[in-house]
């Protein structure tokens, strides 16, 4: 599967936070990593550089949230934790909201973008070929965590079983989303020998908001989306819950992982996960809207652990983490 390494930030964003980047690594061990990384401890993300040549330590630290629904409702939600990470990092932090899984994963490969919650989808790619090092994700206050897949559809579509989609449209996210792709377009051949094309028609919506509320307004007869994402919606009253119908779920899948970009100073980025696994949530602008979908802490993970279950997915669907 091909990237489509489209950057969408306007040229003043661009001279503000662009860093160099190597370009080739040393002959090291690196398993599906891009040839500009190395993995001597096997954990499947790049290590730090040992070169201090190749190491950042901008005064400016660039965010990006995945491009999942509004930009501005989350620019607001993740006000108060740039605040916190600005003061425990002495950096100015800007939040910077991007248009597409592709043009975040190209802002960390092309070195404008240094600290990042990647889509549970993104993730393989974001590590492999932008160096994405992720630590943590968000979970419950009880240490739970994860979502699920959804298709759902509209009253009165006519649909009432995942069969039921033969023969007509259903609407995905993009190519790059676990839940909104990858790991419906799996489950519908293994499950039920449904391939798009074959099958139905596939539709590309952008984000899992854009397939809700096109469900919702009966654009689409159906969609697959992840449920967290439903549930903050419904919560913030943009759509309700009679307007939409689950007819499959599925196993739980990790959320968002967060992290940062492997060359920033191992001092660095270690002020960067500190900020985030001792954020106090209580009372905050983060609180306020994660709570929505249960979330309450940012829980430490490793990516060769908790993302197991997507490489599988990635390989069922023959996705390819060369960079391209």
């Amino acid at each position: 599967m091909k990237l489509e390494l489209k950057l969408l930030f306007g040229a003043s964003a661009i001279a503000m936070m662009s860093v160099g980047t190597s370009v080739v690594a040393e002959d090291c061990p690196r398993g599906d990593l891009d040839a500009r990384f190395c993995d001597a401890d096997g954990d499947l993300v790049a290590d730090i550089p040992t070169d201090p040549s190749e190491l950042v330590d901008p005064d400016t630290l660039i965010f990006a949230y995945t491009p999942v629904e509004d930009p501005a409702v989350y620019a607001a939600a993740w006000s108060d934790f740039i605040d916190h990470l600005s003061e425990k990092t002495g950096k100015d932090v800007v939040f910077f909201p991007v248009q597409s899984n592709a043009a975040q994963i190209e802002a960390m490969r092309s070195g404008r973008l240094h600290v990042a919650g990647f889509n549970t989808g993104s993730n393989p790619l974001a590590v492999n070929c932008a160096g994405f090092r992720p630590f943590a994700l968000m979970a419950a206050t009880d240490g739970s965590f994860g979502y699920e897949m959804e298709i759902i559809t509209h009253p009165g579509s006519g649909i009432e079983s995942v069969e039921d989609i033969k023969g007509g449209q259903m609407a995905f996210t993009s190519p790059t989303s676990n839940s909104g792709f990858k790991a419906p377009s799996a489950i519908l051949k293994a499950e039920y020998g449904m391939e798009a094309e074959r099958d139905f028609e596939p539709v590309f919506s952008g984000k899992h908001d854009n397939s809700i509320l096109g469900v919702a307004n009966k654009d689409y007869p159906a969609a697959a989306i992840a449920n967290s994402v439903l549930h903050r919606m419904t919560s913030r009253d943009v759509v309700s819950e009679d307007q939409v119908i689950s007819i499959y779920k599925s196993q739980t899948f990790p959320t968002t992982g967060y992290g940062t970009a492997h060359n920033l100073t191992p001092e660095l980025q270690a002020q960067i996960k500190d900020a985030f696994i001792n954020f106090p949530w209580e009372g905050t602008s983060l609180e306020e809207e994660f709570s929505k979908s249960n979330e309450g802490q940012f829980l430490p993970m490793n990516y060769k652990e908790f993302w197991a279950v997507i490489r599988q997915i990635d390989a069922a669907n023959g996705v390819s983490y060369a960079c391209e």
